[in-house]
């Protein structure tokens, strides 16, 4: 009988030989390679970048229409009525007076919005209006309206007695009597409404004075002996209308300039929130 030695294994190598005598994994079964495997990591963010970006790109645009949209509603452009040139007191005002600007916005500033346009034409002006100055409804009033303490004369005059210049509602004029032999006095009013002119010329007009002096006027148009003179626009404020006073003698014809001095100048509305100028018809109705 044959004799034969194994050799024991150490502790140490144990392990090795239990890894050596270990089965081998099982094969990954030809099957399972056709799946689809799950991308790493690096892999995915690579994808998502195209879609961060879009996004970026997207709420970009909507900051800005967000932006565009806050400055139409706080500094947004409306179209408003304007002056296009001077228009002065009591005239009424014409679609040549007229014209269209664009403006930022502002609560603190009321002009007529430019849809208005139809009905400003028509109105009369309660105050001087100058060229560039934005139309507001306190400017316009439907018609001129007494003031207490003051009557409408009517002033019948010849076409000599008229100067060329057509007369206007609300325009100054200097009444001058002329009486045979003695001395002119003149009277100041305000030229409220207009009427036709005449075939031979003459023309009657309506003329805003004082109570006290509506007695006076009559008399000296009943005479015939009258000159209607334009007077001048006060540039500021100006003296009351309707005032009579007694000018320089003369030898009977009256002059075209200015009344002579105690004689009160032309006449003009009191300004906006103040009491009107005795004699001056102001602006009422404002549409």
């Amino acid at each position: 009988m044959e004799n034969r030695t194994v050799a024991t294994p150490g502790p140490g190598a144990s392990a090795t030989a239990s890894a050596a005598t270990a089965p081998a994994p099982a094969a990954v079964p030809e099957q399972r390679r056709g799946l689809p495997r799950t991308p790493g990591r690096t892999l995915g963010a690579r994808r998502r970048r195209p879609a961060v970006l879009a996004m970026a790109v997207a709420l970009i645009a909507a900051g800005g229409l967000g932006g565009a949209v806050l400055y139409n509603s706080t500094g947004q452009r409306v179209a408003v009525l304007a002056l296009a040139r001077d228009v002065p007191w009591g005239q009424v005002l014409t679609e040549a007076d007229l014209v269209v600007v664009r403006i930022a916005s502002d609560p603190s500033l009321k002009p007529l919005d430019a849809a208005d346009r139809a009905k400003a034409v028509g109105m009369r002006a309660s105050t001087d209006l100058h060229r560039g100055g934005l139309l507001t409804k306190s400017d316009l009033a439907q018609s001129l309206v007494l003031n207490p303490g003051q009557l409408l004369v009517g002033v019948s005059a010849r076409r000599t007695q008229l100067p060329a210049t057509r007369l206007q509602p609300g325009q100054p004029v200097i009444i001058v009597y002329t009486p045979d032999g003695a001395r002119s006095e003149t009277l100041a009013a305000t030229v409220y409404t207009v009427g036709r002119v005449d075939t031979d010329g003459s023309q009657v007009f309506d003329a805003v004075v004082d109570q006290g002096d509506a007695g006076k006027l009559a008399a000296w148009v009943s005479t015939g002996r009258i000159q209607v003179v334009v007077a001048p626009r006060a540039a500021a404020g100006g003296p009351a209308t309707g005032a009579a006073a007694t000018g320089a003698p003369t030898t009977g014809t009256p002059t075209t300039g200015a009344p002579a001095s105690g004689a009160p100048a032309s006449a003009r509305p009191a300004a906006s929130g103040a009491p009107a100028a005795s004699g001056a018809p102001t602006g009422a109705g404002g549409n």
